[in-house]
Order: structure tokens, then C-alpha cells, then sequence
């Protein structure tokens, strides 16, 4: 295979990087080289190869197609754009060695980039991660192999359907407004409706495919999502938008009134839920994620469990069993008996489920379990460019901030500060040259003080 380098660092299942800089077509053939021989001396077999709507995708997809098909793999190459969890429901449903997703995700415009999946349909675990970035040659041959082309998208919506309450889902009371942010999510949503007879009114926002993502980064956050606040600013409750990042693997909610519903509102809200529809079992979040799980798996007692970040470890606790329920400060959520993956689309569905399953808007839902969990919560996050020669070694010293003495410190995944009213986690970005810092506190006026001061500490370093 050539001489190895390190060259190229995985993020957090895979490789992303610019356009005709870091990401570029050698660079695509020296990762499908070691993937491929990854899967082949495990037996080799079929492979899925899906792609979104970025920039070159499509051409960057058949190009790894026919790559690994050169190699003697057995490859199929998704009609697409597809979203990311069909990807990964492509390698279950076709029982497939693995699967190769051509995304940046919620990069900005200008990154693509490909996440590897094992047989389980969830991304690569760490240590096969590992493995696969050593092995990456320096340079690697030209391959060109045959592929053949499939259009799983009908299997796929069927598949959802088996994963929620169609009767619960058709009494959600208000208008829906699908914003797909110009990614590969496109459409989902309303095909499932259609298809399964479900009598909601429904409008897309920001359908069309676009490339540039119609001028934000496409990650669900409320800075990217100036026209759907404007929409649902004029709408009443129960009516919302729910929001798919570029290649749909996450999601973002807006409520009636132009009201962001954060994705740890979301997914206390998804807990509840499936605990009272009868799943009992573990909670999986990661380190960035809301203390009011912990708090109310103990009122309510199921467990919870954390991971460091990237949807991998919670991959991984998936498999071990006795989980109900996985998700992320990033807006990833998963159920394990669909796939060890997160899946924004499912996300949505289940949360209309639950306002049709009870009745009840998911603010009020939200409070319910605020109430439960004894805790209030408010969160916010910064992402900083890092500080030329940056040390996150000094951020193992807790300082006073927001007028509270610390009175903790963990460091999983990153260095958490934790407060008697909150807590603020510093923590570079794995995907780009972000210092990212999530600040949760009991008041909207606590987290901006926690991370105003923390702010200053960073740039004044």
C-alpha cells in the first residue's frame, strides 16, 4: 500500500477538510484505499455508498464507488442526494461489510467530507477509526470498478413508520413546517406524510437543494435559522418547524411564536416520552449535555449514562443493550431498535408523536419534565476561533465565574467547570478550528454571564 503518514487526522467518524485543499479526489483514493482493504481482510462483501447535497458530492461519490469496486468489493451507490441515516440504513437493509457517507454534515459550504460505517449501519468505533487513519498511504492507485445504483428512499420512509405511533402522529393539531436548510433531508418529511395518509398541514421552508446551503452553514442552530423564525414568529401553538441539517442526521426545532426549542429541550422531552410509552431503558448523552436527564432518570428511574462526544460512543453503549433513547447537545438523537445512529428525520417524527400522543404543546411538555426533574434550564454556546498556540492544559484549573466558586471539575471529554447553578465545558471542535464553549445554568441571565466571562478568559489567554 505505500509508505503510511499522518497526514490525514479523522474527525469524529471520518475525514473532512476545504474543497481543492485538504478534501480533494487523491485525497478521497487514499481513504477508500485503506477502507477498502480495511473491509476486505475482514471478509470483504457489499458496500454502501451514499452522498448529499454539497458541492461535487456526487462526483466524489461515484469516484469512491468505482474505487472500491476496483478493489473487489461488491458496491452500491445510493440515487441521491440521500441524507445520512438512509445511508446507514442501506448497509443494514442490504446486510452490508460497511458503508461510506460523502458529507461535511453541518460544516460550512465549502468542507465535504466522508464518514465510514460499519456493518452496524453506526459509525466506526474508535479503535477502527484508529486503524484506519494509520493505514492510509501516502499516494494510492487509480481504481475503476463497476457499481450498481439503487433508490432505497421508499424502504427507508417504511422503516420510520415501524418506529412510531401513526395514530398518535395523526392527531398533531397544528400546521408543520419542514426547513431542510437546502440539504439532503429535503422532502422527507412530506413524502412520509403522504405516504402514510397523515392529514397534517404541512409547508416546506428552504426545499430546493442548494450547494451553498442558502448562505448559512447548515447546522440547525438559531443564528442559521433567521427565515423560519420569521415564519413561526406569526404562528400559534401548537404549530413548529422542525429543522434538518445538511445531510439530515440532526435536528432542530422552532416553536409557534419564533421561539428556538433547544436540543436539550428536545431530548428531555423525547426521554419522557418513550419512558411513558414504555421504554425503560438507559439514556445515553454526551459530556456536552443537559444535567436535567441525570436529574430525572433519578426522580423516574431509568439510568443515564455519558459519553465523551461524537455519536460513536453512544453507538457503542447502544450496543451493549438496555438503552431506550441516545442524543446530543449537536441535535443528534437515536433509537437504538432502529439504528446505532442518530437520525434527525426520526427525531421529528417522534417528537410529533408526542405532542399528538398527549396533547400537549412541547413547551408545556417541557415543563412537565423541568418540573419533574426539580431543575430549571437555560443553555447557550459559544464556538471561538482557537488562540494561535492555544493550551487547553490551562483550563484545568477552575476559576470563579459569574460571581459562583467552582465546585468541580470533569474532564471526559474536554475540561467541564462545574457551579453550584450550572456548568461551562471548553472543548476544540473535532471537525474545525473552533474552540467551542456550552454553558448550561438554572436562568437565560446565568449562562450569558458564565459565558461572557469565559469569553474574556479565552481571548485575554
Amino acid at each position: 500500500m505505500g509508505t503510511k503518514q499522518n497526514t490525514l487526522r479523522f474527525g469524529t467518524e471520518g475525514f473532512r477538510g476545504v474543497i481543492a485543499r485538504e478534501f480533494t479526489f487523491a485525497t478521497l483514493g487514499r481513504l477508500g484505499e485503506a477502507y477498502g482493504h480495511h473491509l476486505l481482510e475482514r471478509g470483504g462483501g457489499r458496500v454502501a455508498v451514499g452522498y448529499d447535497g454539497r458541492f461535487l458530492a456526487e462526483a466524489f461519490a461515484r469516484a469512491l464507488a468505482g474505487h472500491l469496486s476496483g478493489m473487489g468489493l461488491e458496491v452500491y451507490l445510493l440515487r441521491g442526494p440521500v441524507p445520512t441515516p438512509l445511508l446507514s440504513f442501506a448497509v443494514r437493509h442490504l446486510e452490508a461489510a460497511g458503508g461510506a457517507m460523502l458529507t461535511a454534515s453541518h460544516n460550512p459550504p465549502q468542507y465535504l467530507g466522508v464518514k465510514f460505517k460499519d456493518a452496524t449501519g453506526g459509525p466506526i468505533g474508535p479503535e477502527e477509526a484508529k486503524a484506519l487513519e494509520a493505514r492510509v498511504p501516502e499516494e494510492a492507485p487509480e481504481r475503476q470498478g463497476a457499481y450498481e445504483e439503487l433508490d432505497l428512499k421508499g424502504e427507508y420512509l417504511e422503516a420510520l413508520a415501524r418506529r412510531v405511533d401513526l395514530e398518535a402522529l395523526a392527531r398533531f393539531p397544528g400546521r408543520l413546517y419542514h426547513d431542510s436548510m437546502g440539504g439532503a433531508g429535503a422532502g422527507y418529511l412530506r413524502d412520509f406524510l403522504l405516504r402514510f395518509g397523515l392529514p397534517i398541514p404541512f409547508r416546506p421552508l428552504r426545499e430546493a437543494l442548494h450547494p451553498l446551503f442558502h448562505g448559512v452553514n447548515p447546522e440547525p442552530i438559531p443564528a442559521n435559522l433567521g427565515p423560519t423564525l420569521a415564519v413561526l414568529s406569526a404562528e400559534a401553538p401548537p404549530a413548529l418547524a422542525l429543522v434538518t441539517d445538511g445531510d439530515g442526521d440532526r435536528l432542530g426545532v422552532v416553536l409557534a411564536g419564533g421561539r428556538y426549542f433547544n436540543p436539550h429541550q428536545v431530548l428531555t422531552v423525547l426521554a419522557l416520552h418513550r419512558f411513558r410509552r414504555g421504554h425503560r431503558g438507559r439514556v445515553v448523552k454526551n459530556f456536552a449535555t443537559t444535567w436535567l436527564l441525570d436529574r430525572l432518570g433519578a426522580r423516574l428511574g431509568f439510568g443515564v449514562t455519558t459519553t465523551p462526544i461524537g455519536f460513536k460512543w453512544i453507538k457503542e453503549e447502544f450496543l451493549k443493550g438496555g438503552c431506550s433513547l441516545g442524543g446530543e447537545e449537536s441535535g443528534g438523537v437515536g433509537v437504538p431498535e432502529h439504528l446505532p445512529e442518530r437520525d434527525g428525520l426520526l427525531a421529528a417524527l417522534l417528537l410529533l408523536e408526542s405532542v399528538g400522543a398527549t396533547g400537549k404543546p412541547l413547551e408545556e411538555g417541557f415543563r412537565e419534565a423541568e418540573g419533574l426533574a426539580g431543575l430549571t434550564h437555560a443553555y447557550d454556546r459559544l464556538d471561538l476561533p482557537l488562540p494561535p498556540g492555544f493550551d487547553p492544559r490551562r483550563l484545568l484549573e477552575p476559576r470563579p465565574l459569574a460571581g459562583m466558586a467552582p465546585v468541580g471539575l470533569e474532564t471526559l471529554d474536554g475540561s467541564k467547570w462545574l457551579y453550584p447553578e450550572g456548568w461551562v465545558l471548553f472543548r476544540p471542535s473535532g471537525t474545525e478550528p473552533l474552540l467551542r464553549v456550552y454553558a448550561e445554568a438554572t436562568s437565560p441571565s446565568l449562562v450569558s454571564a458564565l459565558l461572557a466571562e469565559a469569553r474574556a478568559l479565552v481571548e485575554g489567554a
